[in-house]
């Protein structure tokens, strides 16, 4: 009896709903288990191991189905991954889960349809040889390409299930997250390609076992055994190396958590979370730290806005009696920054004049403003540096389509989305004992090339400012915290993430997270910060080369899909003609 499963397309084999059924299964399965290897609802920390093998059915089934189906399997495998993966986006709103499993399964629609190109194509010019080592460059280029367009998602990609395997994620200072990805995909193209091919026939006519499918691709096997050999090799002796490294300084610095309810507005909340940051603030001053460090937006009045433009108008109405009561908000900040006696670097809305030809307030109170997700330093009475977020969230900070799709523009609106304009500036602060860190905002920390752009532009410590506590899961805020592990581990930079609610920790240049604060709960933590400068330690080759080895799988997939494409269709035009020729030489 044949197998319901894989498909070698030397043999014709009929279809049935029991074969859809069986593929549908598997994809449906491995989009659970593959979701389970990240930090989940089942496991805080996830169950990487589950990323070694968790892509082999999809392999399988990408082999065995047909055409008209492999597009519908890939919406339908990220559908359901990210519904599971991102379970938590449901509290920010459920409009955001089901942009983001829409977005991601036609973004997995596409690389299906690729993947069963570099199968069906060059697997069949090539004779089989060399698809998976195809397939797994494909997959890279779709990782890379579907986080670097307007709505570009890094979330969920394969290789940040495997933060914890230090020795295995210390290549990422040569290639990024994207020799991982490679290696982590292609011995899984190859056993999925296998067991699809073994399985297609009877019992008594499977194909060649897996030694002798192994002896046939004898090359790349041990082309791979060879790189993997040297991941370890690789891993190890880094590990060695940074386990030993010596600082070249330390920085005492005091993250505040103090665990707001970010949906929550108006000056009673504004006054109430500024209360609590000032007294943690003066509490963990009796430790002399050299910083203060609050969070994202933990300061939400515009302290450059009211100290440049400030209110002090007697008009009578709410909204004026509003402008009066955030103008003394900012003054009491303003009061506490200089009196604290030390740097204090928060989260703070930027705003400039929209136009310069009308005056900051209307007659009406409204604002004469636009606006910036930033981080401030305050130090000596005034701000001292102000980096303007670059990359801003889709959808909820920012929608550059309003004429194209007004529809959607007005329905985000709708639903109380604030858009903020976008900075363009990788900025590097510097304190007055010559410490230099930048300061990525919200999830700008995984993204490798704003945070390897940051150290090449001389920043010798990364601090994250996140609010994440809009989520409600633990699960969330970790997902954020792992890619923030692959960093560090790029740049060889440290990482202190200064967060509302979690996950506020310190991650070392190896990729080791310390120190974390339990999540969901109000404190503040003194931390000695090891500072690994860029004159003693150098940039990583990562750093210089920002993303080379993920463009290269880029433009390698084109080719080789214009290959495979130009050399398919021109086997059918010419049997097109021979079959036209024949059909002339009968009549």
């Amino acid at each position: 009896m044949k197998s319901p499963f894989c498909v070698n397309e030397k043999v014709l084999r009929r279809r049935n709903l029991r074969t859809v059924c069986s593929e549908v299964a598997l994809l449906l399965i491995s989009a659970l288990v593959f979701s389970l290897a990240h930090p989940s609802f089942m496991s805080k920390t996830g169950f990487g191991f589950l990323a070694f093998f968790v892509l082999i059915p999809v392999f399988a089934v990408i082999r065995n189905t047909s055409w008209r189906l492999v597009g519908a399997y890939g919406f339908l495998y990220g559908f359901v991954y990210y519904s599971i993966f991102n379970y938590w986006l449901t509290t920010f709103h459920p409009f955001a889960i089901l942009i983001v499993t829409i977005i991601k399964g036609t973004e997995m629609l596409f690389l299906f349809l690729a993947l069963k190109a570099m199968d069906r194509w060059l697997g069949f010019i090539l004779k089989g040889r060399l698809t998976h080592v195809f397939q797994a460059i494909v997959w890279v280029a779709y990782a890379y390409l579907s986080q670097n367009w307007f709505a570009g998602y890094p979330y969920g990609s394969i290789a940040y299930a495997l933060y914890n395997y230090r020795v295995l994620i210390q290549i990422a200072d040569l290639f990024g997250i994207w020799g991982l990805t490679f290696m982590l995909v292609m011995p899984q193209a190859f056993l999925g390609n296998w067991l699809c091919d073994h399985y297609s026939r009877t019992t008594t006519e499977r194909s060649e076992g897996l030694w002798k499918h192994v002896l046939f691709h004898k090359v790349t096997v041990i082309l791979f055994a060879v790189l993997l050999i040297g991941q370890i090799v690789y891993g190890i002796v880094r590990l060695s190396f940074w386990t030993k490294a010596e600082k070249d300084n330390s920085f005492k610095v005091a993250t505040v958590q103090h665990n707001a309810d970010s949906w929550k507005g108006g000056y009673d909340t504004y006054k109430r979370n500024f209360i609590n940051l000032s007294k943690m603030s003066l509490e963990a001053m009796l430790q002399n730290p050299d910083m203060v460090v609050w969070s994202e937006t933990a300061f939400v009045p515009s302290v450059n806005w009211y100290t440049k433009y400030p209110y002090s108008g007697k008009d009578e109405g709410d909204t004026f009696d509003y402008l009066r009561k955030i103008q003394g908000l900012v003054d009491d900040f303003v009061r506490f920054g200089s009196e604290l006696g030390l740097p204090l670097l928060t989260g703070n809305p930027s705003s400039v004049i929209a136009d310069e030809s009308l005056p900051p307030y209307d007659e009406e109170g409204n604002w004469n403003k636009k606006d910036y997700n930033s981080v401030i330093l305050f130090d000596d009475n005034t701000i001292k540096q102000t980096y303007l977020k670059q990359h801003l969230v889709p959808f909820t900070e920012h929608f550059p389509y309003q004429k194209q799709m007004p529809w959607l523009y007005n329905l985000l609106k709708a639903n109380d989305y604030h858009w903020w304009e976008k900075g363009t500036e990788s900025v590097v602060f510097e304190t007055s004992n010559g410490i230099t860190f930048s300061t990525p905002i919200c999830y700008e920390d995984v993204f490798g090339d704003i945070c390897a752009g940051f150290v090449a532009n001389g920043a010798d410590l990364i601090v994250n400012m996140t609010n994440d506590s809009w989520s409600g899961s633990e699960a969330a805020e970790r997902q954020h915290a792992v890619m923030a592990v692959f960093r560090c581990v790029e740049t060889r930079r440290t990482m202190l993430r200064s967060t509302n609610s979690g996950l506020t920790c310190l991650i070392t240049p190896d990729g080791k997270i310390q120190g974390e604060m339990e999540p969901f709960k109000m404190g503040y933590k003194l931390w000695d910060v090891p500072i690994y400068s860029g004159k003693t330690y150098g940039t990583t080759f990562y750093t210089r080369t920002i993303d080379i080895s993920a463009d290269i799988c880029v433009y390698v997939s084109y080719a080789l899909l214009a290959i495979g494409f130009a050399i398919v269709a021109s086997r059918k035009i010419r049997q097109m003609i021979a079959k036209k020729g024949a059909g002339k030489a009968n009549s």
